[in-house]
């Protein structure tokens, strides 16, 4: 351990570090720095992990930036085909570095002088450069609600491998330490789990037994996977999926079967991991795993040097790179513009309850602070690197900020503009009887919505419903998540940490302070941490709204050699502002008597709920049932009343916007296909308009008259993604750069199969998936001079 003399120490205030409770003796000094870091780290390899992380990439470029004399070592793994020095290379591009990127010449020279990359990943760690010195290891999964499983294979299980292969490093081949390096662990200061008070740097006092807990972690994860698929299970997300997708097909209520069988899954493994870490004390699985890791750390740690930091809420730096700097929405952010932009109306925090946000160069000076230091090998050190001991910020200051800055810098303004809430922190329980409110509000509109025929009303009140339901879902991920952050009755002693920072060589302070009682909140949140998290947000709202509506996948279109790409109609709803079963009508009324029109009709209105029943069952049991309609007719004579009758009709109610769309792919040179569950003689008026036509064939006996019953099964759902993929084949189409237009859910399958669908007019259903997918959504409506009422004659 590391020592200065009295004077020195009575000169950094050591013996005397400012506390919470009053100047007062520290219990524990910890080994200080005895020059600058500059010369403290020069020459030494100093390997890190997480730099693709927020606070691994300001270590990386601080020592790139400040300590131009040690080497940077990197673990990063693989991403798919992209290797971890193309990674690297990648990282070092973003506008942070390139100030060193120009000094080197090139991101990838920058690499090459200064970077030694290590390819590998947590818990598969390589073997480690055997001269290294210091290993600062800020990787893991840093989300509150990780599957338990997740969390502790990389927070325990990743952990114990990398000190396994520090330590084989560092060692000859007898398993003999050959070298002591130095581990720095950042961890995090909720590790004291639910306590209350002081927390003091130093091991939490508990006996879980972190090998235990890591086996049954992996075992829950094969539990829980073996009860997802049980019959039992597997039924009830079957009938789920149905629910949704039961018109486009058993392929797609499949796929959206195992999609929800996965979610369960992860979802229990969430429920299972928060609920383990609240029974032994932890506030959640993050904080649980995180204290399991420490555990491996002092455990496997013994005969080496160690220190551990524990950061509190990490937001965005004061100072360097820039003030301001941040990657991701922390903690305390999507708060802050859900308040801005009227959506949080109160909130159940203390309004006494310390947020104790630490800005991230305090950090990673601070972490680098403590690499630099040299303690004694077996006696772990521990850092809290925060502020709300010594200046703490509570949940009524960070309000009263918030709402100070959104009230000179309102996040919208005029017609769009809403009022500010004005919060009186009623406590956790109001809020949420509040929240349960709502939430059965929602449900109810949910269920009426699912009924609401057609329309823009409708579609304007899914909207509605969908974004009422997102903030409703985040308030309650939020509330999960963070409800006993927001009661916090605890404060982080950082006596170690102020003793650290006081012993910084006075020509290091400028650079590498990090004592976070220097804090202005009021100009760290109103001047730098506020618009660095608004500021982005905006700027991208304002793009979309210059951009309007305009959509990716309904895009100008491109000449094409002809047959290489396709677009793909539907046609009722799509194409026609029509139905199965007003075509139907107009085909068949013509050739009865006056008493036989009034008897069909009369018996179409008779089974029209159950029509509508089968329609919303199954689209081929729908269309079954209305082609049976048809026995008798005369196929000859149908096709003369659609010639001469009813072309007229098909033609007036189709959409101008549709003919000007398709006469525009078959000006490119694309060919314009027309998939249909309608029978092919009502197809007749547009065949000028399209290549090929897919259509329901009637089957007919010698006589020519329909049977009721098709020469095969109606195109709908799968199977018009089915034709398409092998028309595609037999003809070379690309599919990728291929068009497709549809109105109803039961048409996902079509739509997903081509590079650009679009949504045109759609129906609840389709309208969220597209809009979940990206896609665009048109109107193409059709006004017609013909009164629906009136029939061909």
């Amino acid at each position: 351990m590391t020592t200065v003399d009295s004077s020195r120490a009575s000169a950094l205030g050591v013996a005397n570090p400012r506390a919470s409770f009053g100047d007062a003796a520290s219990t524990h000094t910890p080994p200080l720095l005895t020059g600058r870091l500059e010369d403290l780290l020069a020459d030494k390899l100093v390997v890190m992990t997480g730099v693709t992380g927020f606070i691994g990439e300001q270590i990386l470029w601080k020592v790139l930036t400040a300590l131009p004399r040690t080497r940077a070592g990197v673990l990063v793994r693989p991403k798919g085909s992209v290797s971890a020095r193309e990674r690297v290379i990648s990282l070092v591009g973003k506008p942070i570095f390139k100030q060193l990127r120009q000094q080197a010449g090139s991101a990838e020279a920058l690499v090459d002088q200064r970077i030694l990359v290590i390819e590998g990943d947590l818990p598969n760690v390589p073997d480690l450069p055997r001269d290294i010195d210091v290993l600062i290891h800020s990787a893991g999964d840093v989300s509150f609600d990780p599957p338990i499983d997740e969390a502790f294979k990389t927070n325990v299980i990743g952990t114990r491998a990398l000190l396994g292969k520090l330590l084989e490093a560092c060692s000859d081949d007898t398993g003999t330490l050959v070298r002591v390096p130095h581990y720095v662990h950042i961890s995090t200061a909720y590790t004291a789990g639910r306590r209350r008070g002081a927390i003091p740097e130093a091991a939490h006092v508990h006996n879980v037994d972190y090998r235990a807990e890591t086996d049954a972690a992996l075992e829950m994860k094969q539990y829980i996977e073996a009860q997802s698929r049980t019959s039992e299970q597997l039924t009830a997300l079957r009938k789920q999926a149905e629910r949704l997708h039961r018109q486009a097909g058993f392929l797609t209520t499949a796929q959206d079967t195992e999609r929800r069988r996965q979610e369960w899954v992860k979802q229990k493994l969430i429920e299972a991991g928060t609920e383990r870490a609240r029974s032994l004390g932890w506030t959640d699985v993050y904080t649980f795993a995180k204290a399991m890791g420490e555990r491996v750390v002092t455990d496997l740690g013994r005969d080496i040097k160690v220190s551990i930091v524990r950061p509190a809420i990490v937001e965005s730096s004061l100072h360097d790179p820039y003030p301001g700097w941040i990657e991701g929405f922390k903690m305390a952010d999507p708060l802050i513009l859900a308040y801005g932009k009227g959506q949080l109306q109160e909130f159940p925090a203390s309004p006494d309850a310390v947020i104790d946000i630490v800005p991230c160069d305090h950090v990673v000076n601070a972490i680098l602070a403590v690499a630099a230091t040299e303690p004694a090998v077996g006696a772990p050190e521990f850092y809290h690197s925060s502020s709300g001991a010594r200046n703490p910020l509570t949940f009524r200051g960070i309000y009263e900020n918030v709402r100070e800055y959104f009230g000179n810098h309102p996040y919208q303004e005029g017609a769009d503009a809403a009022p500010l809430a004005v919060w009186k922190f009623p406590g956790a329980e109001p809020v949420e009887r509040i929240l349960q409110v709502a939430e059965a509000a929602q449900k109810v509109g949910e269920r009426l919505i699912s009924y609401a025929p057609r329309s823009d009303r409708a579609r304007k009140t899914a909207l509605f419903l969908d974004k009422q339901g997102r903030q409703l879902s985040f308030l309650r991920r939020y509330l999960s998540l963070y409800g006993e952050y927001l009661q916090s009755e605890l404060h982080f002693v950082d006596d170690c940490t102020l003793a650290l920072h006081r012993s910084l060589d006075p020509a290091d302070v400028e650079t590498f302070a990090f004592d976070t009682a220097a804090v202005d909140w009021r100009h760290y949140m109103q001047d730098i941490h506020i618009p660095a998290i608004t500021n982005p947000v905006r700027r991208l709202e304002a793009l979309r709204k210059r951009r309007g509506g305009r959509s990716t996948t309904y895009r100008q279109l491109q000449p094409a050699e002809p047959g290489t790409v396709l677009a793909a109609f539907d046609l009722d709803g799509t194409v026609m502002a029509t139905n199965v079963i007003e075509t139907y009508l107009w085909a068949r009324l013509p050739e009865l008597s006056p008493a036989g029109r009034v008897r069909e009709v009369a018996s179409i209105i008779a089974r029209l709920p159950g029509y509508l029943g089968a329609d919303r069952r199954d689209r081929s049991s729908f269309l079954r049932s209305i082609y049976r309609r048809y026995e008798g007719a005369d196929i000859a004579a149908l096709e003369h009343v659609v010639d001469t009758q009813m072309a007229p009709f098909v033609l007036d109610r189709m959409s101008p916007e549709a003919i000007r769309r398709i006469r525009e792919h078959r000006a490119a040179g694309h060919t314009t296909i027309l998939i249909t569950g309608v029978i092919r003689q009502l197809t007749r008026p547009l065949e000028g308009l399209f290549d090929v036509i897919v259509a329901a064939e009637l089957a007919t006996d010698t006589h020519g008259r329909a049977t009721g019953f098709l020469t095969g099964p109606p195109m709908v759902g799968e199977s018009r993604a089915a034709w398409l993929r092998h028309y595609a084949t037999l003809h070379g189409v690309d599919l990728a750069t291929s068009y497709a237009y549809a109105d109803s859910h039961v048409d996902l399958p079509m739509l997903d199969v081509v590079g650009n669908p679009v949504a045109v007019s759609p129906d609840i259903g389709l309208m969220r998936a597209a809009r979940q997918r990206g896609w665009s959504v048109v109107d193409w409506p059709a006004s017609s001079p013909i009164p629906r009422w009136k029939m061909p004659s």
